[in-house]
């Protein structure tokens, strides 16, 4: 594995037991990144390594986006009575959301193209789940 810090490419294991459909593998990593969807390939493609891992992956960067939101949502419910803060926090919570979804796509387009993309703190979480 690198240790490049940032998306780096991990070559995913051989496939087990032959090759499953592979518009069948497309469709469960996909699902594996969209938010609470990524239960669907943990629970259907138990004997798929890679589909697995992105779904791993998927949901660690799912957990990792709502206690992201519960953060915000505190600082928010904090600063309500300050002028400006609101508005400035609504830009930042605007940016992070964006980042999260090109997270989210770039995963995708990695996972569809047989490649994994490490996310720093987040894959690390996903690898260490048993």
């Amino acid at each position: 594995m690198s240790s490049v810090p940032g998306g780096s490419y991990t070559p995913p294991p051989p496939p087990v037991g032959g090759t499953s459909g592979s518009s069948d593998r497309t469709l469960m990593v996909v699902l594996a990144y969209i938010w609470i969807l990524g239960l669907i390939p943990l629970l259907v493609k138990k004997d798929d390594r890679e589909v697995q891992w992105h779904a791993k992956n998927g949901l660690v960067l799912f957990g990792a986006e709502i206690v992201v939101w519960i953060v915000l949502g505190a600082v928010g419910f904090a600063m309500r009575n300050m002028m400006g803060m609101s508005c400035g926090l609504g830009i930042v919570e605007c940016v992070i959301w964006l980042a999260f979804l090109a997270l989210r796509i770039m995963c995708i387009v990695k996972g569809v193209g047989g490649q994994r993309f490490r996310i720093p703190f987040v894959t690390d979480l996903a690898e260490k789940w048993a």
